[in-house]
């Protein structure tokens, strides 16, 4: 085992589960330079915090998160709470000396990541991760390496889409409907994962937003606890249309309302030299059509994204076609920021604040479109 490497976590509730679980598994499938231990995570109800520490192996827990930044024990601190608490948490934790993960978003406002990524820059020896971690699926990470390889050529069409079927009219008013908290709703949710895959893939910017169309069908919902409505000042659906620096053009969607989707997270890109389709509810598969193979032959492969040595993450998990799930995108990029922190490359490129901040001027910038039913160059949009 490598030195020991004190983690804090911020937040118990899904994302909580999801990144302890990481933490839990990591060092059991990866040879890391680093051991992390769940040394301390802080949430606000102490009655559930303590059954959480409990559960899933903290060794301390706290209701007040400032507590993180003022134990020099702790190296990195891990950020899963709602959006709007990302820039006050995480630049404290920057100022203090500490290493930090955050979820995603970045932050709920432009000017929030803005700060955050300029606090990352002023912390030169510190490092700063995103939990953009669709882009540790197997075959998503695989589709990265062909583009790094050509195979597809020019790049002609990107067609991105987030399908979600949860956010219905019997759905409380939770968080993540409330502006204040939130941001925005399937936008910054579920654009933010498609817009940092399409960047991910590419390896290039946003030009420009051509048009977009927002949309907040339910416009009342149940206040927790109460018999009462309450106004949801979030999006259902945000739809726009782009183009990329190199001259691709691109269509991104995402919406809570598209039954019966689940959680179709998919992207497609078409390239002269080929394609590639993934969609996360068929996680271990990459899709990929080479145009070499003519018009006989020719046809989308189905790749099973599980050999190792050949797949990326693939040597770490189960014999060929063992399928993998969800919560191992999570121990997937756990491992690749345990090595980073320890002096070693990751297996594909991790998003920092400065990465994960350019995603937030495209989410603004269609926003933008939306609102002004007008097209937003990215240059606009500081």
């Amino acid at each position: 085992m490598g030195k020991p490497l004190n983690v804090a976590l911020i937040g118990q509730k899904f994302m909580g589960r999801a990144h302890s679980n990481a933490l839990s598994q990591v060092s059991h499938f990866f040879d890391l330079p680093l051991e992390p231990q769940k040394h301390t995570v802080c949430g606000r109800n102490e009655k559930e915090l303590r059954a959480f520490a409990q559960k899933w192996g903290w060794q301390n827990c706290s209701t007040r998160w400032q507590d993180l930044a003022e134990n020099p024990e702790i190296g990195l601190v891990d950020i899963g709470t709602p959006n709007d608490v990302h820039a006050e948490q995480a630049i404290a934790m920057l100022e203090a000396g500490k290493h930090v993960a955050c979820e995603k978003p970045l932050a709920a406002t432009l000017d929030d990541a803005r700060a955050m990524r300029d606090a990352a820059k002023r912390k030169k020896r510190l490092e700063t991760f995103v939990w953009y971690n669709y882009r540790r699926a197997p075959a998503l990470a695989l589709a990265y390496k062909l583009m790094r390889e050509g195979r597809l050529g020019r790049i002609f069409h990107v067609r991105a889409k987030y399908l979600q079927s949860w956010g219905g009219k019997d759905t409380p008013l939770l968080w993540r409907f409330q502006k204040k908290h939130a941001g925005s709703g399937a936008h910054g949710d579920l654009n933010a994962h498609i817009i940092d895959m399409a960047r991910f893939l590419l390896g290039e910017e946003v030009s420009e937003i051509h048009g977009a169309v927002s949309k907040t069908f339910i416009k009342e919902r149940q206040i927790l606890g109460e018999k009462r409505m309450g106004k949801s000042s979030v999006d259902d659906a945000v739809l726009f249309l782009a183009s990329f620096k190199s001259g691709a053009v691109a269509s991104f969607e995402a919406t809570r309302l598209a039954s019966p989707h689940q959680n179709a997270n998919s992207i497609e890109i078409n390239g002269e030299k080929g394609s590639l389709h993934f969609d996360f509810e068929d996680m271990n598969l990459l899709r990929f059509y080479d145009a070499d193979d003519g018009p006989r032959e020719g046809g989308w492969r189905r790749i099973m994204c599980t050999s190792a040595g050949n797949h990326p993450y693939a040597d770490a998990w189960w014999p060929d076609a063992h399928i993998i799930g969800y919560e191992h995108c999570f121990t997937n990029m756990m491992a690749d920021i345990v090595r980073v922190l320890g002096g070693r490359k990751p297996e594909i490129p991790l998003p920092d604040f400065a990465d994960a901040y350019e995603t937030q001027r495209v989410l603004e910038a269609s926003i933008l479109a939306a609102k002004n039913r007008c097209a937003i160059k990215m240059t606009e949009v500081k």
